[in-house]
């Protein structure tokens, strides 16, 4: 998404008569936030400021705003997105055992992206199915009833997606 051609009043819709100047460039935030993190996987700094100084709105409430949802990044991530469960279930049943092996495999850290883009690793409180832990989320699919050796069809699903 080109920040230039961000329209402001096409954004708002029918509300747009009732706001403010102010409370109409506040309110296309989020709206923009997605087009940008669709277009580049992640919220890139350069973009974000020409946001700010397109809607007049400073940088630091511009993050603060992107911030405080968890689904905007400011690190740009891989093709694939793999989640580990680390709720109760899930680490009872072994799914410290499922992050490392996919650690190793990859030669990154829970909260690291490979060097090539093709994944990142992330751990999630609870993926709220207990019932088949542990489980692993590949781009929002949910896979459980895990195990290091299990895990392996995964890592090559996404060796192979790359």
């Amino acid at each position: 998404m080109k920040v230039e051609e961000l329209d402001i009043d096409e954004k708002i819709g029918n509300v747009r008569d009732v706001l403010g100047e102010t409370q109409k460039k506040r309110g296309v935030l989020i709206h923009a936030f997605q087009s940008i993190q669709k277009e580049y996987n992640y919220l890139p700094e350069d973009v974000l400021k020409s946001l700010s100084k397109k809607l007049e709105i400073p940088l630091a409430e511009v993050y603060s705003t992107a911030s405080f949802y968890k689904h905007f990044y400011f690190k740009l991530r891989g093709k694939n997105v793999v989640c580990v469960c680390s709720g109760t279930a899930c680490h009872v049943r072994g799914s410290d055992k499922v992050l490392e092996k996919i650690e190793e495999s990859f030669g990154i850290k829970e909260g690291e992206t490979t060097p090539d883009l093709s994944l990142t690793l992330e751990t999630v409180g609870c993926v709220g199915c207990c019932g088949l832990a542990p489980v692993v989320t590949v781009n929002e699919e949910v896979v459980g009833d895990l195990n290091p050796k299990k895990v392996t069809g995964i890592i090559k699903r996404v060796q192979n997606a790359k």
